[in-house]
């Protein structure tokens, strides 16, 4: 006999169902997330002393799952505005899809028909309790590294730097795709789609001494016109030493990261979790978010050193000013914690 899930699972399940039919749920990767995110708020509330049901989870209940929650610590010593946001967004619409079900299955008939065809609404219940006081509502912080756990993974990616002829290739690669989202600013479906035409080195002024510069040629999505991203040198570092250890690795393909010695391309799911993988190795907790932490981390890091904001928002490929507003509003938090920016002048490539 199959083993019935409990409740709570299973309202998410019905809650993923419904989203998958509707269209408003594509992505894998997105669904990998938000199953995540589920099954460590289902744990919890397993293991509280009664036992939670979905419509127990309300604003104190939630705050005390986010306090119980480890490694995923802002700047100001909060948890991350992002997460608590996408956790009880996520609450919400899996209450107003069970509600809407219990609508339809009370109902008669005709009236049945037509909440059938009207898809549920979440109510606006956000505790104002999880979102910081200078936080509008309708805003979105970017999730980020804080600057003391900035530095332990920029420590983990320049020690990759000097040793990528050792483990694993696909360690290698995972601290690689890292290091171009913290050194230049990709996001994750910009490091899946690279390829190694798209790689660039800049030899130096002849008798300089200094090492080539790297820039990246990143392909136009939906979102972002295609732009030209450098990389900062400790990452054009690592860059180098990946390309000599694919080499050595014989690796095929187009692919500048490929997820088998074929050549496959990389998955959005399977990155997820490498960029995880980095993020542990680096001694940080892996569940504060996906990846996309290292690209508006790079963001803060180039503001904390001076350079402006039409220069970065090039350099990330965005062209919407609300972008740079919101990184600029966390940057006296982030910098209360950031290492000391540098005297000289502001560098003309990323830091």
């Amino acid at each position: 006999m199959a083993i019935r899930p409990a409740p709570l699972q299973a309202g998410f399940d019905a809650w993923l169902v419904h989203e998958r039919v509707a269209g408003r749920l594509r992505r894998g990767a997105s669904e990998a997330v938000y199953r995540a995110m589920w099954q460590a708020l289902a744990a919890w509330c397993a293991a509280q002393r009664p036992a939670l049901r979905l419509e127990d989870l309300h604003g104190t209940r939630l705050l005390h799952y986010l306090a119980s929650r480890q490694g995923l610590q802002a700047a100001d010593g909060v948890l991350t505005p992002r997460y608590q946001q996408r956790l009880v967004s996520l609450v919400q619409r899996v209450q107003a899809h069970q509600a809407w079900l219990q609508q339809q299955a009370a109902a008669p008939p005709l009236q049945a028909l037509a909440l059938a065809t009207r898809p549920p609404v979440a109510t606006a219940r956000r505790s104002t309790a999880l979102l910081p006081a200078t936080t509008p509502a309708s805003a979105d912080p970017p999730l980020h590294l804080p600057a003391p756990d900035l530095q332990q993974v920029l420590a983990l990616l320049c020690t990759a730097a000097h040793s990528h002829q050792a483990g694993r290739w696909q360690t290698w690669r995972d601290r690689c795709a890292a290091a171009l989202q913290l050194g230049a600013g990709l996001g994750p479906g910009d490091v899946r789609a690279l390829r190694l035409d798209d790689v660039r080195a800049i030899p130096p002024p002849p008798h300089s001494g200094t090492p080539a510069r790297w820039q990246l040629q990143v392909a136009a999505t939906g979102s972002a016109p295609a732009h030209t991203a450098p990389l900062a040198d400790w990452a054009g570092t690592v860059l180098a030493g990946w390309l000599a250890r694919r080499q050595a690795e014989c690796l095929t393909g187009p692919w500048l990261l490929p997820s088998t010695r074929s050549g496959k391309p990389w998955g959005k799911v399977a990155q997820y979790e490498a960029a995880r993988r980095v993020l542990a190795d680096a001694g940080l907790d892996a569940d504060g978010g996906g990846s996309f932490r290292l690209r508006h981390s790079f963001a803060l890091r180039q503001l904390q050193h001076g350079h402006g904001h039409d220069t970065i928002a090039a350099w990330l490929g965005v062209t919407d000013p609300q972008v740079m507003l919101r990184y600029q509003q966390l940057i006296p938090g982030w910098l209360a914690t950031a290492l000391p920016p540098p005297t000289s002048p502001t560098p003309a490539w990323p830091v």
